[in-house]
C-alpha cells in the first residue's frame, strides 16, 4: 500500500502530456501519485493482493453475462430500431447476484485427481476485483463484431454464399488481432500517467460507489445511495422519451413554426435535417452518437461543439443552397447512394453477377454514383481527422513519445499506480501477445486465401491492413487515451484498397475490418488494461478474461446472425419484407452502400480523376496544415493555456455532425 506524500496540484489540461519526460519523471516522484488531477480525485492508491480472482464466480458470471448481452444486441440490431445493452447494466446486475452466490454456495474446496490444483466455489465473499473482471467480459459481449456487417451483406444484400466456416473465422481473427497491437503499446498508452483514458474513470467511481464502505455525510448521501436515487430516476424518466412523449427526442422550434416549409424541415429537423436550433430531452440521444459527455472532458466537448457549428450550421447550408456537386437533387441529409436521376443506385447495373467484380460497360451506360452534400463533407471530414490526428500526435506529442520510448526500457516512467502493479503482480509476458499474433495472422491468411477465396481479398492486402492497422494503433491510441474521442480508420482502409484493387467489394470491406477494427480492438484491450490498471487487477487475469470473453462473444454474434440471416425470410429487404417487419437492417444498409462506392465503382470513380467528388482529396491537406497553426501559437504564447485545448482531430465533426454513419 502506498499513500500519496504531496499537496503539489498542477494545472491540468489535455496538453500536461507533452512535457519532456524528465521533466514528467520528476513530477511524478514529487507527488508520488498521478499527475492527472482527475485520476487523483478518483482512483484509489491502496491494493489488496490477497484477494482471488479467477474465481468460479467470476467465470460463471462473468461468461453468462458476455453471451447473454453479445446475443441481445445482435439480435436487436438487425431491428428497426436497434437497442444496445451496455455493458454497465451486467455491472449493476451481477452485484447482488454475486453477493448471494458468495451467501450460499458451498465453501469447501474441490481438487483435480492426480494434481495439486483446486477451487471451491465459494472462496469467500464477493470482492471487487471479481466483479471487474465480470465487467470486463460483459464489456466483451456489449461491443458489436464489425465483421458480421461482411457476413450480413454477402447474405441478405448480394445475395451470394459464404461458407459458414469462413465467416466463423473473419469474426475471430478480426477481433484478436488487436491483442498484438496491445502488447507492443502497452508501455505507451497503460503505464504512462499521462495517458490516462478518462471513460475509465467513470466506471472507477462507480466501482468504488458500489464496494466502498463509507459514513454518510450529516444531512447528505453516500456514493451508493446517490448512485441508486440516479438509477432509480433515469429508469423511471426513460419511459417519458421512448413511449409517453416521443416527440421529445428531437425537439425543433424551427419545424413547429414552419411545419409546411421543407426548407425549415431541412434545416431545423434533428431527425431528417441539419438539426439547427434542435435539441433532445432523451438521453439515449444526447449519448447515442459520441458516448456519455460525462466521461468526456470539457475540452473535447468545446472542440466538437465549435467544429460542428462550423460544419453543420455554416458550410453544409452555403454547400447545398448553392447547389453544390448537384446537392439539390438529393436530400441534404442520407447515407444512401443515387443515381443521375434523383433515384436509389441499381447497383446490379455495375456488378457482374459472374465475377463479382466491377462491370465497366454497365457503369458506363447506367450513371455515375452521387451522394447527398452531407455524405460528401462526411468522407470529406474523414480524410482531414486522419490527417490532422498524425500531424497533431506528431507536434504536440512527438518529442514525449520519443523520450518515454528511451524512458521505458529503463522503466523509470510510472506513477503510483504503475509502482503498485510492478511491486505485487507479474505483467503479462510478451511472448503472450507475440505467440497469440502469429497465430491470428496465420487464421487471418486462412480466411482470405482460403475457402476459394470468397472474400476476394488476396495475402498481401491482408498484410497491408495489419501493418496499417499497427502503424495507427499509437497516434490514435493516445487522442483516444486524452479526449475520450477516437478517430476510425475506416474510411482510409477503404480509400487504400479501393485504388489499390478496385472492383471488389469484399475486399474492400475485408481489407476495412482487418485494417480498421483490429486497431480499434487493440484500443479497446488497451482500455481496458488501464482499468485493470486502476483498479490493480493482476495483468494476466485481465489477458485471460479479455481473450476468452472476445471469442465467446465472437462465437454468439457469428451465431446469432448467422442463424437469423438462415431463418428470417426476407431480412434487410424492406421492399419485400411483410409491412411493419421490423428486420431491416438500417446499420447494415449503410455499410451495405459503403461497400458499393469503396468497392464496387471505386475512389478512383468517387474522388479520383474520374469522381464527382475529387474535390475533397484537398482535405487531407487541410487536415495536415490545421495543427500546424495552433502548435504555433501555443510555443509563442505559452502562458495562454487555452491554446492548447484546440485539438483539430476531434473538432473535425465527421461523426458527430453525420450521426455517425457508418462509413
Amino acid at each position: 500500500m502506498e499513500n500519496s506524500q504531496s499537496n503539489m496540484n498542477p494545472a491540468i489540461s489535455c496538453e500536461t502530456h507533452v512535457k519532456p519526460a524528465h521533466e514528467l519523471e520528476i513530477m511524478a516522484e514529487e507527488m508520488d501519485d498521478s499527475p492527472i488531477e482527475q485520476v487523483r480525485l478518483t482512483v484509489p492508491i491502496t491494493d489488496d493482493p490477497t484477494l482471488p480472482c479467477l474465481t468460479f464466480r467470476t467465470w460463471f458470471l462473468g461468461i453468462i453475462s458476455c453471451g447473454i448481452l453479445a446475443f441481445l444486441n445482435q439480435f436487436f440490431g438487425y431491428r428497426q430500431n436497434p437497442l444496445y445493452i451496455s455493458s454497465v447494466s451486467a455491472q449493476i446486475v451481477v452485484l447482488p447476484i454475486g453477493r448471494l452466490m458468495a451467501a450460499t454456495l458451498p465453501t469447501r474446496k474441490f481438487r483435480f485427481p492426480g494434481t495439486k490444483w483446486s477451487f471451491s466455489l465459494n472462496p469467500g465473499p464477493f470482492n471487487l476485483k471479481e466483479h471487474v473482471l465480470i465487467t470486463i467480459f460483459a464489456n466483451s459481449g456489449s461491443n458489436s463484431v464489425y465483421a458480421v456487417g461482411i457476413i450480413t451483406i454477402v447474405k441478405a444484400f448480394y445475395h451470394r454464399e459464404l461458407n459458414p466456416f469462413a465467416a466463423m473465422l473473419l469474426t475471430q481473427s478480426t477481433q484478436l488481432l488487436g491483442y498484438g497491437w496491445a502488447g507492443l503499446f502497452r508501455k505507451f498508452l497503460v503505464d504512462s500517467p499521462y495517458m490516462w483514458w478518462p471513460a475509465n474513470l467513470v466506471q472507477v467511481s462507480l466501482f468504488r460507489a458500489l464496494h466502498d464502505e463509507e459514513r454518510r455525510p450529516k444531512r447528505g448521501l453516500s456514493r451508493l445511495q446517490f448512485f441508486l436515487i440516479v438509477l432509480v430516476s433515469s429508469f423511471a424518466y426513460y419511459i417519458v422519451p421512448n413511449y409517453l412523449f416521443q416527440s421529445i427526442t428531437a425537439i425543433s422550434f424551427v419545424c413547429w413554426i414552419w411545419k409546411d416549409s421543407v426548407t425549415a424541415q431541412q434545416i431545423g429537423s434533428g431527425l431528417r435535417g441539419l438539426g439547427v436550433g434542435a435539441f433532445g430531452l432523451d438521453w439515449a440521444t444526447v449519448s447515442g452518437f459520441l458516448g456519455s459527455p460525462l466521461a468526456t472532458p470539457g475540452f473535447a466537448i468545446m472542440n466538437i461543439l465549435a467544429g460542428y457549428i462550423i460544419i453543420i450550421y455554416i458550410v453544409i447550408p452555403i454547400a447545398y443552397w448553392n447547389n453544390w456537386f448537384e446537392a439539390k437533387r438529393f436530400p441534404i441529409y442520407s447515407s444512401h447512394v443515387f443515381d443521375s436521376y434523383g433515384g436509389a443506385y441499381n447497383v446490379s447495373r455495375v456488378l457482374n453477377s459472374t465475377t463479382f467484380s466491377f462491370n465497366k460497360q454497365g457503369y458506363d451506360d447506367y450513371s455515375k454514383i452521387n451522394l447527398s452534400v452531407l455524405f460528401v463533407f462526411a468522407y470529406g471530414l474523414s480524410f482531414a481527422t486522419l490527417a490532422a490526428t498524425l500531424s497533431h500526435v506528431a507536434l504536440f506529442h512527438g518529442r514525449t513519445i520519443w523520450e518515454q520510448t528511451t524512458a521505458s526500457f529503463k522503466d523509470k516512467f510510472g506513477d503510483v499506480h504503475t509502482r503498485i502493479m510492478k511491486k505485487n503482480y507479474d505483467p503479462v509476458p510478451q511472448w503472450w501477445f507475440h505467440s497469440l499474433l502469429v497465430l491470428v495472422i496465420g487464421l487471418s491468411l486462412l480466411t482470405c486465401e482460403g475457402f476459394g477465396r470468397q472474400l476476394q481479398l488476396p495475402y498481401w492486402g491482408v498484410i497491408l491492413g495489419i501493418g496499417l492497422a499497427m502503424v495507427f494503433t499509437l497516434p490514435i491510441g493516445v487522442i483516444t487515451a486524452t479526449t475520450n474521442q477516437q478517430p476510425g480508420l475506416n474510411v482510409i482502409t477503404e480509400l487504400i484498397i479501393g485504388y489499390i484493387y478496385p472492383g471488389k467489394p469484399l475486399a474492400n470491406v475485408a481489407f476495412k475490418t482487418y485494417g480498421y477494427i483490429s486497431m480499434s480492438q487493440a484500443i479497446m484491450f488497451l482500455q481496458d488494461f488501464k482499468l485493470g490498471h486502476y483498479m490493480k487487477i493482476p495483468p494476466k487475469s485481465m489477458f485471460i478474461v479479455q481473450l476468452v470473453g472476445t471469442v465467446v462473444a465472437s462465437s454468439v454474434y457469428f451465431a446469432t446472425s448467422w442463424w437469423l440471416l438462415t431463418t428470417v425470410e426476407y431480412i434487410c429487404d424492406p421492399t419485400k419484407l411483410p409491412e411493419g417487419s421490423p428486420w431491416t437492417c438500417p446499420g447494415d444498409d449503410v455499410f451495405y452502400n459503403a461497400s458499393i462506392i469503396w468497392g464496387v465503382v471505386g475512389p478512383q470513380r468517387m474522388f479520383g480523376n474520374l469522381g464527382l467528388y475529387n474535390k475533397m482529396n484537398y482535405f487531407f491537406l487541410l487536415g495536415i496544415l490545421a495543427p500546424v497553426p495552433v502548435w504555433l501559437l501555443a510555443r509563442k504564447f505559452p502562458e495562454k493555456k487555452w491554446i492548447r485545448l484546440v485539438n483539430m482531430p476531434i473538432l473535425y465533426p465527421v461523426r458527430e455532425g453525420c450521426h455517425q454513419l457508418e462509413l
